[in-house]
């Protein structure tokens, strides 16, 4: 990282490209990954770590990227949404019907997507457990763990 005055120039590999961008020392990845990079499918909700719709993946660990700041990711991969195109929690989202208004649903995916990867054997309630930091107002969370469910049996 190198420092200017007043902003710090960050390399991220995001989606698997890499990207330089100028930060403010206290931007936070969120903010960069929307405002400078253009991918919005990380939503700002409470934007204090509570909902998780803000959910990207930190060198493939799920994070909430509105308490992370940018400068911390220096020269590491970053996954958001965008960089889910295709694989099988998004189909299987789709198919399952695990949305409802979608402002959520970018959170669910990455969360979901590592909770699949890091865990390929589905066991009981995991699901359940694994994506208690992420928040739905619209629905009653039974077509998101349909889609899990699904996603697990299509990997």
């Amino acid at each position: 990282m190198k420092a200017y005055r007043h902003l710090a120039k960050v390399t991220l590999t995001v989606n698997g490209e890499e990207r330089r961008v100028a930060v403010r020392p206290a931007d936070t990845l969120l903010r960069v990954l929307r405002e400078k990079m253009g991918l919005t499918g990380a939503k700002p909700g409470c934007e204090n770590g509570d909902c998780g719709s803000c959910t990207v993946l930190f060198e493939e660990t799920p994070v909430k990227s509105c308490l992370m700041l940018a400068v911390e990711a220096d020269g590491r991969a970053v996954t958001t949404v965008e960089g889910l195109k295709d694989t099988a929690i998004q189909k299987a989202f789709l198919e399952e019907g695990g949305f409802q208004c979608g402002y959520c649903t970018s959170g669910f995916l990455v969360n979901a997507y590592a909770l699949i990867e890091k865990h390929p054997e589905a066991e009981g309630d995991r699901d359940r457990e694994w994506l208690e930091s992420n928040l739905c107002r619209c629905t009653g969370y039974e077509g998101i763990s349909r889609s899990i469910d699904k996603a697990w049996a299509i990997k």
